[in-house]
C-alpha cells in the first residue's frame, strides 16, 4: 500500500506544480510562460523521483506504468493500482489548484489540457502519441537495470520532460501523462472533458510504442554482447 500512496502524493505534487505554474504564468505562446511551464513539471518530476523513487519507482503517470508492464517489468495488479492512485493524486492536486484559483480574481482554470488554436484533434492525437513515445522510451532505458543511468534517471527523466514541454505545449499544452489531464479536466469541463480521451488514448499508444521500441533496442544490444 506504501508505494501506491506514494504514486498517489507524487502525481498530487506534480499536478499542483507544473498545472499551478501553467495557471499562475497564463502559459500560452509566449516563451517565458512556455518556459516556465515546462521547467515546473519538470523540475517536479525530479524532485518526486528522489523523494518517492525508492518507494514506488515514481512513475507518477499512467502511460510510464503502461510501458513499464508492457516490458514486463511490473505486475498487472501493481499496474492498475498505480494507475488507479495516480489518477487519486490528480484530482487531489486539481482540487487544491482549483480551491486556490477560486480565491484570486486574477487567476481561474485547473491547466487542463485541449487542442490549441490552429491544432484539429487529429494533430493534438498524433503529438501526444509521438512526444508520450520519447519521454516513455527515456524512462525505460535510464531506468533499466542493467543499461540504465542508475541514480542520474530521475535527472535524465525531468530534463526531457522539460524538452517534450518546450515542443509539445504549442499543440496540446502538453500532458503525455493521461492523470495529469483527467483531474485538471473534470474541474475545468467544456473543451478540456470532450477532448479528454485525447489525452488517454494518446499517451496510451505511445506508450505501447516507446515499449515495443525498447524491446528491439534492448534485443539488439544483447545479440550483439
Amino acid at each position: 500500500m506504501k508505494k501506491y500512496l506514494a504514486e498517489m502524493f507524487g502525481t498530487c505534487v506534480l499536478v499542483l506544480m507544473g498545472c499551478g505554474t501553467a495557471v499562475s504564468l497564463s502559459c500560452g505562446v509566449d516563451t517565458a510562460s512556455v518556459v516556465g511551464t515546462s521547467m515546473a513539471f519538470g523540475l517536479a518530476v525530479v524532485a518526486m523521483a528522489y523523494t518517492i523513487g525508492g518507494i514506488s519507482g515514481c512513475h507518477i503517470n499512467p502511460a510510464i506504468t503502461f510501458g513499464v508492464w508492457l516490458s514486463k517489468r511490473m505486475s498487472g495488479k501493481d499496474a492498475l493500482m498505480y494507475m488507479l492512485f495516480q489518477v487519486i493524486g490528480a484530482i487531489i492536486g486539481s482540487a487544491i489548484l482549483f480551491l486556490l484559483t477560486s480565491n484570486v480574481e486574477s487567476l481561474s482554470g485547473t491547466g487542463a489540457n485541449q487542442c490549441q488554436d490552429g491544432v484539429n484533434m487529429v494533430g493534438g492525437l498524433l503529438a501526444e502519441i509521438f512526444f508520450t513515445m520519447v519521454f516513455v522510451l527515456v524512462v525505460l532505458g535510464s531506468t533499466d537495470s542493467e543499461k540504465g543511468a542508475g541514480n542520474f534517471a530521475g535527472l535524465a527523466i525531468g530534463l526531457s520532460l522539460i524538452l517534450v514541454h518546450l515542443v509539445c505545449i504549442r499543440y496540446t499544452g502538453t500532458s503525455v501523462n493521461p492523470a495529469r489531464s483527467i483531474g485538471p479536466a473534470i474541474f475545468e469541463g467544456g473543451a478540456a472533458l470532450q477532448q479528454l480521451w485525447i489525452f488517454i488514448v494518446g499517451p496510451l499508444v505511445g506508450a505501447a510504442l516507446s515499449a515495443g521500441i525498447w524491446k528491439l533496442i534492448a534485443c539488439q544490444c544483447k545479440k550483439t554482447e
